[in-house]
């Protein structure tokens, strides 16, 4: 397929439209899996090295985790919308609106943290104290999130780089990337927290320092490897020149998948002040207990990340076969997985939570979560995996929808209910059956909707990449 003459070329063609379904997932899953690890480590030294300083400050930690995740929400809002628009459109050849979406997602990004940063720092005490933060843990909460604010640039701009370099079937720079970032921010943890070295002893601040310092080379390194390497960057789109075009195709999914993304650490942080009326061990306990999580869900989440550009490419050339049987390999291996790490954790909740925080009322509200939600972990890798199939195919507001639905309508009320009943477990409960509901939802919205795409087949050429795609190839249900 021809290109402009006077336009590089990106360097990378669709890699994901050819060759066997299972090998491709399993090449994108594990370098996605080893930076999730990475990135995981950040939450797990932290929480491993704030945990040495008492409990007051890792429940303090806990408190920020519904602010800090917002942040993130924003950057992997941006990123999802920028990897399904560069995946549809890498296969039509069009190397100048590549590098265009690609550039002006990036200043989007940039835009968003500014605002992010202003926002973020005039409302520290206000919203903390909202969320059940008291005299012991406020200070500590304004020392980590004023750091995290300032850097927020550091934080959702990687996330946008990485996205994009997803998009045209490489995962292996991003988790290299994000290993060197992580091995920064473990080796700065302690010097920083602790004073070591020399260093000031800068107690939980210093763990928010070492998060955007290591963040910080995660962005470097993104940048380098879009303008040189796959030359998706151009200074010549650094303008206002049909910015809104661009912005408007990324918010088209953007929007939807950020709404999504932010409504969880809104769901968080009304949970969290649930959990607060049972007392800070009960905050530093949840908090152990969603870190443990953080790591288990790291499969669910690799596999995810790789169908987005999966589906993406193989949706702009009209494979959608091969999407149907991404979807089915997905499912199953998320399924037996699930299931043997409900049973791992069931059995060494408490050991594991343990090495964390020795108190034992820490110690019991983490272990009842890891024995309770675990369980509904297959649902949620289905409702994962319709949620990036929805976005990747461009129509991302049956992702949103289920969502909102869940938390809004049935996780929250049902929290609350079942905590009057049962107490702290009747807050992990409702989080299973949440879970377990939607993942049936999700497993027959995504099923209609490919009998859709498949009703709606021209074979004469692709969906178009920049709207809501509306053709595919027909092929049997999933």
């Amino acid at each position: 397929m021809g290109l402009p003459s006077a336009v590089a070329a990106p360097a990378n063609a669709p890699r994901l439209t050819t060759g066997p379904v299972g090998h491709q997932l399993r090449t994108l899953a594990v370098p996605m899996a080893v930076g999730f690890v990475a990135l995981n480590s950040y939450s797990i030294a932290d929480t491993f090295f704030v945990a040495q300083l008492g409990t007051i400050p890792l429940a303090a930690m806990g408190f920020t985790f519904p602010l800090a995740f917002a942040l993130v929400a924003v950057g992997l809002g941006v990123g999802i919308g920028t990897s399904s628009v560069l995946a549809r459109l890498l296969g039509t050849g069009d190397a100048n609106t590549v590098q265009r979406i690609t550039t002006h997602a990036l200043m989007l990004g940039a835009a968003l943290s500014l605002l992010l940063s202003v926002a973020g720092l005039a409302t520290i005490e206000p919203v903390f104290l909202a969320l059940g933060a008291d005299a012991r843990t406020l200070p500590l909460i304004r020392d980590y999130m004023q750091v995290y604010y300032l850097g927020s640039a550091f934080l959702v701009l990687p996330m946008v780089g990485n996205f994009a370099i997803r998009a045209t079937g490489d995962s292996t720079a991003p988790a290299v990337i994000l290993c060197t970032s992580a091995l920064v921010n473990v080796i700065l943890d302690p010097l920083l927290i602790f004073g070591l070295a020399g260093l000031p002893r800068l107690e939980l601040q210093g763990a928010a320092i070492a998060t955007v310092a290591a963040n910080a080379i995660t962005l470097v390194a993104a940048l380098f490897i879009l303008h040189r390497r796959e030359r998706l960057i151009r200074l010549r789109h650094v303008g206002l020149s049909r910015l809104w075009d661009s912005w408007r195709k990324l918010l088209h999914v953007g929007i939807p998948a950020t709404a999504s993304n932010l409504l969880i650490p809104v769901t968080i942080a009304v949970i969290t002040a649930l959990v607060a009326g049972f007392g800070a061990e009960a905050v530093a306990g949840f908090g152990v207990a969603s870190r443990v999580e953080s790591v288990i869900l790291i499969a669910v989440f690799a596999l995810q990340s790789s169908l987005g550009p999966f589906v993406g490419q193989n949706y702009g050339v009209n494979r959608l076969d091969r999407i149907r049987r991404a979807i089915r390999l997905s499912n199953a291996f998320l399924l037996v997985y699930a299931l043997l790490m409900a049973g791992l954790l069931f059995v060494t909740a408490m050991p594991v939570t343990a090495v964390f925080d020795d108190d034992p009322l820490v110690a019991a509200s983490a272990t009842a979560y890891l024995r309770i939600v675990p369980f509904s972990y297959g649902a949620f890798g289905v409702l994962m995996v319709a949620v990036a199939c929805f976005n990747a195919l461009g129509r991302p507001m049956p992702a949103a929808i289920l969502t909102f639905v869940k938390f809004f309508v049935v996780y929250l009320p049902l929290a609350w209910l079942l905590s009057r009943i049962m107490g702290l477990p009747g807050i992990f409960w409702a989080n299973a059956v949440a879970h377990l509901a939607f993942g049936a939802i999700a497993y027959g919205w995504l099923r209609q909707a490919l009998r859709d795409l498949a009703s709606e087949c021209t074979p004469q050429g692709a969906p178009a990449a920049s709207a809501a795609p509306s053709a595919a190839t027909a092929a049997p249900g999933p």
